[in-house]
């Protein structure tokens, strides 16, 4: 039975630790842009986008599918960065091992 103990506790640590990088990385950013830096879009570790912004040269009432594309492709990679990010963060706490529900 201590075996089982131990393990229940080295399981609450990680599991404590796992919380700590969570709550650490969403107050974390990375920023991701798009069309040259026309678009720009900020996200957290936590994979909430927290600033979009938009040079005004790049608005074009005419060319609205150009923005929307510039948009989703800056978000896309600002998402990315953030996986990333939390991927390498992880793994420095699990030593490489993939955690289920976490990505």
């Amino acid at each position: 039975m201590k075996g089982l103990g131990d393990l229940m506790k080295k399981a609450q640590q990680m599991k404590a630790n796992l919380d700590k990088v969570q709550e650490e990385l969403a107050a974390k950013e990375v920023e991701a842009s798009a069309g040259g830096g026309m678009v720009t879009a900020k996200v957290t570790g936590g994979q909430e986008l927290v600033a979009l912004s938009i040079e005004p040269a790049v608005i074009d009432p005419d060319d609205r599918e150009m923005l929307e594309d510039l948009v989703r492709a800056a978000v896309n990679e600002a998402l990315r960065k953030s996986k990333e990010m939390m991927k390498e963060e992880m793994a420095k706490i699990t030593g490489g091992l993939p955690i289920p529900d976490i990505f």
